[in-house]
C-alpha cells in the first residue's frame, strides 16, 4: 500500500474522537454566533475559514457589540497569534525535502488538538497524515456550529453548558499517552498548568488577554527545557 495512503488512513482513525469533540464543543459556539445575530449559515462558513475556538468567540462578541474591522483585526490578531508558535514547532516536524504546498494546506488547521497529536508522533511528519485527521476535524467542527446556530434555543441551558467539558477531555487524551512516557515531559505539563493558573490570577499578569499569556509561558518555559533537556534530531522514519 502507498505509504502516503497509510498515514492519511490512521490520520482519519486519529482525527475522529477529535471531530466528536469538535462536534460537541462547537455546539456552544453556534450558539454564541447566533445571540451575536449571525445565520447558520454564516456562522458555518466563519468556522470552516477559521479553525480557532477563542478566534472565533472573540470575533462574534466584536460582532455582537458593533465593533469596527479594526478593532476586529486587533482582536483576532491578540487571540491567535498562539498558532505562529505551534506552526513553527511543527514545522520542524517536516522533512526538509517536504515540498512547500504541503506545510501551506497542513497550516489551514493547526489547531490545538490536531498540533498535540501531530507533534507527538515519533519521527518526521508525513503531512497526509494531518490531512487525515483534518478530512474529519474540520467538517466536524463546521457542522457542530452549525448546529448550534439551529437548535440554539431549542436545548436547556444547563445542557449546552455542558457540552463545553468536552473540550478538557480531548487535552487529557492527548497529554496523558506522552506524559505517561516522558517524566520530563510529565513535569513540564504539571509546570505549565500552574503557571498558568498563577498568570491567572496574578495582579500583574492577569490583565493580560489569555492568548498573550499563551504565548509568553510557551516561549519561557519551552525555551528552559529545551536548554536544560535538549531533544536529539530524529531521523528516518515519518510518523504514522
Amino acid at each position: 500500500m502507498n505509504q502516503n495512503r497509510i498515514y492519511f488512513i490512521k490520520g482519519i482513525k486519529n482525527g475522529l474522537p477529535i471531530a466528536l469533540g469538535y462536534l460537541a464543543v462547537s455546539f456552544t459556539l453556534g450558539i454564541t454566533a447566533r445571540n451575536a445575530g449571525m445565520t447558520a449559515w454564516q456562522a458555518t462558513l466563519t468556522s470552516l475559514a477559521c479553525n480557532a475556538s477563542a478566534g472565533q468567540y472573540a470575533g462574534f462578541t466584536v460582532i455582537a457589540a458593533g465593533g469596527t474591522y479594526l478593532e476586529m483585526a486587533i482582536m483576532e490578531l491578540v487571540a491567535n497569534l498562539r498558532y505562529l508558535l505551534m506552526s513553527c514547532s511543527l514545522s520542524q516536524k517536516f522533512s526538509p525535502t517536504s515540498k512547500l504546498r504541503h506545510r501551506f494546506f497542513v497550516g489551514y488547521a493547526v489547531t490545538d488538538e490536531i498540533f498535540g497529536v501531530a507533534v507527538s508522533a515519533p519521527g518526521l511528519l508525513n503531512p497526509f497524515y494531518n490531512y487525515g485527521m483534518m478530512l474529519l476535524a474540520v467538517p466536524g467542527w463546521a457542522l457542530g456550529t452549525f448546529l448550534g446556530v439551529v437548535m440554539g434555543n431549542v436545548l436547556p441551558a444547563s445542557v449546552v453548558s455542558a457540552l463545553s467539558v468536552g473540550l478538557y477531555g480531548m487535552f487529557l487524551a492527548i497529554i496523558i499517552p506522552p506524559a505517561r512516557k516522558s517524566r520530563i515531559l510529565a513535569v513540564l505539563i504539571v509546570i505549565s498548568m500552574a503557571a498558568s493558573y498563577l498568570f491567572s490570577k496574578l495582579a500583574l499578569t492577569a490583565s493580560i488577554s489569555p492568548g498573550i499569556r499563551t504565548i509568553i509561558l510557551t516561549v519561557v518555559i519551552a525555551g528552559i527545557a529545551a536548554i536544560l533537556f535538549p531533544v536529539r534530531e530524529e531521523e528516518g522514519h515519518h510518523a504514522a
